[in-house]
């Protein structure tokens, strides 16, 4: 942040007084702006032996595949976030049926939300920052080709949790090593997992 939001003046990095971190405050008023961490919501919307995926229309990772998610917008909830994010880039009509995955990517200062959801309808589109949408088989997710660390990881619990019949919300940080691209899932561990069990009867 270059310039102040409430009168225009230059900012300036600096902890201060009472506080333990450096922040932005401005040169003229005095005003400290908070930069902290964005919520992402979405949706694993699932029918008996499948998922439904997003090929992503723009960057980053254009042409990789994701389910529904993006920022959590203001005067709404997380799930109601999940669900609008799913209307707009899927064009599917879902019903939220239980919270999945609480993961943090603390690099980029994101914290990443995703649902357990179904279809309200059948029909769904691809939205205007979708080039292609469909179905997967579980045995058939494109796992090379999605598109950010942290889909990867939370794909692989969601995969597991259905194999062994449990249904779990989890929670962790998922961690880059600083080493390679930031976009290749090696490159990642997933710190501090947590995993609670929820009843089959969620849907």
């Amino acid at each position: 942040m270059n310039h102040c939001s409430a009168c225009g003046a230059t900012t300036e990095q600096r902890v201060p007084e009472g506080d333990d971190r450096p922040r932005h405050v401005c040169t003229s008023c005095g005003t400290v702006h908070y930069l902290n961490p964005k919520l992402v919501v979405g949706c694993l919307v699932e029918r008996p032996g499948e998922i439904l995926l997003c090929r992503r229309a723009i960057e980053p990772q254009l042409g990789l595949w994701t389910p529904p998610a993006g920022y959590m917008e203001l005067y709404e909830s997380a799930a109601e976030g999940a669900v609008r994010e799913t209307w707009e880039e899927a064009k599917a009509r879902v019903e939220v049926t239980s919270p999945f995955a609480y993961l943090d990517i603390t690099h980029i200062g994101q914290c990443y939300l995703m649902f357990r959801a179904r279809m309200l309808e059948d029909s769904f589109a691809a939205g205007p920052e979708s080039s292609d949408v469909r179905w997967f088989s579980i045995d058939n997710i494109p796992w090379e080709e999605l598109a950010f660390p942290v889909l990867q990881h939370s794909m692989r619990l969601y995969v597991k949790d259905l194999a062994d019949d449990a249904p779990r919300v989890h929670f962790g940080a998922v961690r880059w090593n600083r080493e390679g691209s930031r976009y290749d899932g090696k490159n990642y561990s997933l710190e501090g997992h947590h995993a609670l069990a929820i009843g089959k009867d969620h849907k």
